[in-house]
């Protein structure tokens, strides 16, 4: 019975621990500085969205595509997971239409006007026919789709309880070292890590990736519900702000966003960029403030503020099996910048592969 041990405990991580847990041949301990229920900015998956927004382009949308069936199932079937169907909207700026025609850039794979996911039947995707009042208003084109959101509040704990019904091991630590001894302390050597530490990967000995940068986004949780699903191309406000929102399952909240700001450590919701992120949203859909007597974001009933650093790779993210200087073999899962849980099951499914070919050559 193999020994292994995942370093990190956020959607890459658990969902990794999760499809190795299905066969019992496997021993797994997840070791993570932060487990489901904190709240930290280098923590960022209960901060995210979350939701499935693809940001990949054709050749790169393998994670994605495989990801997407599975988080539809559970919207459907599994209730206690925090999924649920929505419907969504996305706009196209005239003003960003030069940049979209060159591809995607690694986040606005969703807006390019041939994207890979109108293909999928399941989404019902659609373009939006685009009224004269849209037109003034800048607006070059879109697209809806039906997607799937994310409660995270119920989504983390969910997978945690699947893996301890399975067996699997949690261990509050911070590792040190990607390595196989002393990440089990007294319990003995690890036979394979994962390492899906995300931003920790900067660090982490053995590894200490430059290439990890912080991807800062702020996000602003309110009460009012979305009618859908929405997000813009762009903003006039600043290159690295954007425009979405989605209403989360199970009384989540609405999440606000936000912004992407490459290489910001700052983990303190600035309030300048809280109003503008208000401001845009009911801009893009007014439905925001219904009942509420309202026209400005004095309508927006905010629950709290939220920074979550994405961990942004240069390259991308990083999925390959490495033989370390003692011998031993980590296998690398991190790097997913703002994609982790729409990819979460494509990349975990690399990772077994991984180990399998690992399995085989020992």
């Amino acid at each position: 019975m193999p020994k292994i041990v995942v370093i990190g405990a956020g959607v890459s991580g658990l969902t990794c621990a999760m499809l190795l847990s299905r066969d019992k041949a496997n021993a797994i301990t997840v070791v993570a500085k932060h487990m489901p229920g904190d709240l930290d900015a280098m923590y960022a998956s209960p901060i995210a969205g979350a939701n499935f927004l693809p940001m990949s382009d054709r050749e790169n949308s393998q994670y994605e595509a495989r990801t997407i069936p599975e988080l539809r199932r559970l919207a459907s079937d599994v209730p206690r997971a925090g999924i649920h169907h929505q419907r969504t909207r996305l706009y196209r700026r005239e003003a960003d239409m030069p940049e979209l025609c060159k591809g995607s850039n690694g986040f606005n794979g969703m807006f390019l006007e041939d994207p890979w996911y109108k293909d999928v039947p399941e989404l019902n995707y659609t373009e939006l026919l685009v009224t004269e009042e849209m037109r003034a208003a800048g607006i070059a084109g879109g697209c809806e789709f039906d997607s799937v959101c994310i409660n995270t509040a119920l989504y983390l704990p969910w997978l945690v309880g699947e893996c301890r019904a399975a067996g699997v091991v949690f261990k509050r630590g911070s590792a040190a070292y990607a390595r196989h001894e002393g990440v089990l302390g007294a319990e003995g050597k690890a036979d394979i890590v994962i390492n899906a530490t995300g931003l920790g990967a900067l660090k982490l000995g053995g590894v200490m990736d430059q290439k990890m940068v912080p991807m800062r986004g702020q996000v602003v949780v309110v009460r009012n519900v979305a009618p859908v699903m929405f997000g813009t191309s762009g903003t006039d406000d600043a290159e690295d702000e954007l425009t979405y929102g989605m209403t989360r399952a199970a009384g989540g909240g609405t999440i606000l966003g936000g912004t992407y700001q490459r290489g910001n450590w700052d983990s303190q919701p600035d309030p300048a960029t809280a109003m503008r992120i208000m401001q845009r949203a009911i801009d893009t859909v007014p439905e925001l403030l219904k009942g509420t007597g309202k026209t400005d974001v004095t309508g927006l009933d905010v629950v709290r503020h939220s920074v979550g650093l994405r961990p942004y790779r240069e390259g991308g993210v990083r999925i390959e099996k490495e033989r370390m200087a003692d011998g031993s073999w980590v296998v690398h899962n991190y790097g997913h910048s703002g994609w982790g849980y729409q990819g979460s099951y494509g990349t975990a499914e690399h990772v077994l592969s991984l180990i399998k070919e690992i399995t085989g050559e020992r």
